[in-house]
């Protein structure tokens, strides 16, 4: 795989856990979800997988460079990273919500249920 897919998976990978931590909050979960409640259970698991996520996005890095100069990139990306998820939740914090589409709103209904 090329070096370049490999940097844009780690800043993917990066996004993606900042956007999970930053979801285990309760004030940015309101953000995206409203009034729903954040149950422990999801906190566990957005917190999990958002370190899951950044380790990903280190390893990533990793296989590109040395360690000196992946430990560097990795850090830049994590950086930019943090601005997007930042500037996501100030200006549209409800496109985050594609992150936890794995979540069941409270109420909605079993599929097929009635």
């Amino acid at each position: 795989m090329p070096e370049a897919l490999l940097l844009a998976a780690a800043v993917i990978a990066n996004v993606m856990g900042l956007g999970w931590l930053a979801l285990s909050m309760d004030v940015h979960w309101e953000q995206v979800r409203g009034t729903e409640p954040l149950r422990r259970s999801t906190v566990r698991a957005l917190r999990w997988m958002g370190s899951a996520g950044l380790v990903v996005a280190l390893g990533l890095c990793l296989a590109v460079d040395h360690a000196s100069m992946a430990s560097l990139v990795w850090f830049m990306a994590l950086a930019g990273a943090a601005l997007a998820i930042a500037f996501t939740l100030s200006w549209r914090p409800r496109v985050l919500g594609v992150l936890i589409a794995w979540v069941r709103r409270r109420g909605s209904a079993e599929p097929g249920a009635r």
